[in-house]
């Protein structure tokens, strides 16, 4: 009997596709690239000569009142998309548009606390002459990187189910202590004014 070498080998099931390891890159390109916004707004924030002011707005008393309502507000945003993001999870009961709503509270987050991080850097620097506002000026830092690294982290495939959760969290951790040191400390400081 003679075989064919070139036939189709019909006794053997097709071999399903090799799941690869996810390559290293995945996850270290995020790191880097967080690292790289944390210590580039650190340098900059160290070696720019503070300006003293960078906007004012119509109606507030001072860019320490505007700061703090922008923070607070990109605060509330964040707890928005806290609670979403459970919803999301199956964590919480929730909406269909659970996921609509985390991703815009999330925007509107990042969108209100950008005007606050330019005038932090432009008109104040990175400073350290007490520990309150040495911790403010590195988590500020740090904020925007573990941010970066999120964002580039959402449009990989294949990741572990607890680390967009988890980089989530720690952006969320980040801007509540950014809270803290900031907004609640000047309305318990200066009183709630606008």
């Amino acid at each position: 009997m003679t075989v064919d070498p070139n036939a189709a080998t019909q006794s053997f099931p097709p071999q399903p596709p090799a799941h690869r390891a996810p390559s290293p890159a995945r996850y270290l390109i995020p790191a880097l690239v967080a690292a790289a916004v944390a210590v580039g707004l650190g340098v900059y924030g160290k070696t720019h000569h503070p300006a003293g002011t960078a906007f004012n707005l119509a109606g507030f008393s001072s860019t320490g009142a505007v700061k703090s309502w922008l923070a607070s507000t990109a605060f509330f945003f964040a707890l928005i998309q806290l609670i979403s993001a459970f919803m999301v999870y199956g964590k919480l009961p929730g909406p269909r548009w659970s996921a609509r709503l985390h991703r815009w509270s999330g925007r509107i987050a990042f969108l209100v606390a950008v005007p606050v991080a330019v005038h932090c850097l432009y008109a104040l620097g990175y400073q350290t002459y007490s520990t309150r506002v040495m911790w403010h000026s590195l988590l500020g830092c740090f904020f925007f990187g573990a941010f970066s690294a999120k964002m580039l982290l959402l449009r990989s495939e294949r990741l572990p189910g607890w680390l967009l959760p988890l980089v989530g969290g720690l952006v969320f951790t980040i801007l509540t202590l950014i809270w803290l040191t900031s907004a609640l400390w000047f309305f318990r400081t200066f009183g709630v004014t606008t």
